[in-house]
This record gives C-alpha cells, structure tokens and sequence, in this order.
C-alpha cells in the first residue's frame, strides 16, 4: 500500500517532466517557442518593447515576452527542470536595443558552448514554454520554482500587475 501512495506521485512528476521536455525539444526550432537551449546569434538578438495588456515590456527579436525570476540570487541557477519551463534568454554577444530600450541596462551572464544568459537592469532574462505566440504574457505573476514570474518594463522594474485576459493568461489562480 505505502508503495503505491509512492508512486502515483513520482509517476505524475515524471509525466509532467516528460511532457515539458518535449514541448521545448518540439519547438525548440521554431522562432516562436525557444528551447532550453536557444540561443541567437549577435546579428538577428535584440531586445525591444512590445505593448501588451500590462503596459510596454520587453522582448526578444521575435516579439517574445522576456521575464525575471524574483528568486534570482547570485551564483544560484536555475534547476533543469526550472529551464525546461523558463528557458534563459541567451545569445553568443550582447543583443541590440531598439528603440525605447537602454542599451546600457542591456548586460551578459557568461554561460557554456559560447552563449550567455542576457540580463537587464540586472535580472537574467527568461521566456515561459507557456507563450505561444508574440506579446502574450501568461506566465506573468506564477509563483513557480520558489519565486513569482514578471514582465520587465523598458526600465528593468518587474511589472507586478496581474495578467488580465486581453494578456493572454489562462493561469488565473494557478501557482499561487
């Protein structure tokens, strides 16, 4: 019986692991959905303003929605599993800014294989597997891996409004 109790759970955790992993392997060539491993090259990455529900934000070259993770520490990465939800915004030089961004907020956290994770104002940036298409901003607010999820505005402040649902969000009372 306790062997059973067990397993329901780690079969259920397993799953869902499974399944992450593979909508980031899936889409992983796609410009819309980046993997875990995505990384542009200094030509095609930049960071620009996108308006949305929750006012402008910023995003990549593609019009995805970059995020910070309020549990960001120093030398503290995130799990494999946290980028498998969260994959870091990285490039192989530091990205552009178009207009309405500050190129100086725009930094680089040295990472493996020749691509960084791309910071602004500081925080590492991230993209949620969760947005499927441009502008939308449905991990805005999650409270997962320890920490709430945010939108930057052009001045590296997380945006701590909640989604609404012109934004996108079908989480509405999840992770918290």
């Amino acid at each position: 019986m306790n062997r059973a109790r067990l397993t329901v759970p780690i079969l259920a955790a397993l799953v869902i692991a499974a399944i992450a992993a593979f909508v980031v392997a899936t889409n992983g060539g796609a410009t819309k959905t980046p993997s875990a491993s995505a990384s542009a090259s200094a030509s095609s990455s930049s960071v620009s303003l996108e308006h949305t529900s929750l006012g402008s934000v910023l995003v990549d070259v593609n019009g995805r929605t970059l995020y910070l993770f309020e549990g960001d520490r120093p030398n503290v990465t995130l799990s494999a599993a946290g980028r498998a939800i969260w994959p870091p915004f990285t490039a192989k030089a530091k990205p552009a800014a178009k207009a309405g961004v500050n190129a100086a907020l725009i930094g680089m956290i040295p990472g493996s294989g020749g691509a960084g994770q791309v910071t602004y104002n500081g925080h590492p940036l991230y993209y949620y597997v969760g947005d499927q298409q441009t502008g939308q901003t449905t991990g805005q607010g999650l409270n997962q891996f320890g920490a709430r999820w945010y939108v930057l505005s052009a001045a590296g402040q997380a945006i701590t409004s909640p989604a609404t649902a012109a934004s996108g969000s079908a989480t509405a009372g999840y992770g918290y």
